[in-house]
């Protein structure tokens, strides 16, 4: 038996603009991850572990929890069944205002602007970004979704939008890339883990006590009541460090959180604050036996800069 978790996270299953890979590779991908968790490791419900050390109980041995954050349509049709076909269970952070189709995701319509990009360069915030070639166009989407993160939500939004109105033409219609509500509460109905994943995606951090309290008590709220079933568990937008902090906590403690989840490397352990809980975040191209030995052998640490080669594969280069 075990007190240590090690927490997986996955965003998107099939390619989108922010996570471009081959068609079908994500899927074939995640199958393959799915069969090397199997075959190395004991998937355990996320909230049944959260429970267990918080009661200094013990876990299977080389225990894992698999979560997935945003809200993209292709876990109905793509995550759900892999999971399920293995008897896998997995929780699903969802963004209320996403489900309710009020706001977009900030990083896809970014991304989604540079795919279609059109201009030859981009003057933005005194510096001029080259876009005449796939390569440049890929360090000034880099360069500017960085700096975007250091703002609030509301100056980051009307941002995107200016970026994408000077560089690509207005977006054909096409289908819907995050699951509505009812979306939401076809996959609660399956039974696997929801949790809260804010309103509106802030960085909360850069975010005052006010706006971080609604965006942790409205999306909870939101989802108990739209899906019938408690919410308590939470994850951090972006989550890593400099993302949330000591008011972060606070604030999710008291709007009735359990415990949440960064996307900081690492394994969770009885001692771990229940409200800083450590994951390693995966694109459907990591390598998780390769992951697996490197958190055995070397820490998780190493295991990051494992995960970290698969989004760099996901990066067109030109």
């Amino acid at each position: 038996m075990s007190r240590r978790l090690l927490v997986l996270g996955w965003h998107n299953i099939d390619p989108t603009p922010f996570y471009p890979a081959d068609p079908g590779a994500g899927r074939r991908g995640f199958e393959r991850q799915l069969a090397a968790i199997d075959r190395l490791g004991t998937v355990v419900p996320l909230s049944e572990a959260v429970d267990t050390l918080a009661a200094g109980g013990e876990l299977p041995p080389r225990a894992v929890a698999l979560t997935f954050d945003d809200g993209y349509a292709d876990w109905l049709d793509a995550a759900v069944p892999a999971l399920d076909r293995r008897g896998m269970h997995g929780t699903f952070f969802l963004v209320s205002d996403i489900l309710s189709g009020r706001i977009g995701a900030w990083w896809e319509d970014l991304a989604d602007a540079f795919d279609r990009v059109t201009a030859p360069s981009l003057e933005w915030a005194g510096r001029t970004h080259d876009l005449s070639t796939p390569t440049a166009r890929r360090a000034a989407q880099d360069a500017l979704k960085d700096e975007l993160k250091l703002v609030d939500r509301a100056t980051r939004v009307e941002a995107v939008a200016r970026i994408a109105e000077r560089i690509a033409p207005p977006p054909p219609p096409r289908p819907p890339m995050f699951l509505d509500w009812d979306g939401a509460r076809a996959l609660a109905a399956t039974g696997h883990g929801i949790g809260s994943h804010t309103v509106t995606h802030p960085i909360l951090s850069r975010e005052d006590e006010g706006t971080q309290r609604h965006e942790l008590t409205a999306s909870r709220r939101a989802l108990e009541e739209g899906l019938g079933q408690t919410v308590d568990l939470l994850a951090y937008p972006n989550g890593n460090a400099g993302d949330y902090d000591e008011r972060t906590m606070s604030v999710a403690r008291g709007a009735g959180y359990r415990a949440a989840i960064t996307t900081r490397p690492g394994l969770v352990g009885p001692n771990e604050p229940p409200f800083a809980m450590h994951r390693i975040v995966l694109t459907p191209l990591t390598d998780v036996g390769e992951l697996f030995g490197k958190v055995a052998r070397k820490g998780t640490g190493v295991a990051r800069r494992v995960a970290n080669r698969a989004v760099r594969t996901l990066t067109p280069t030109g």
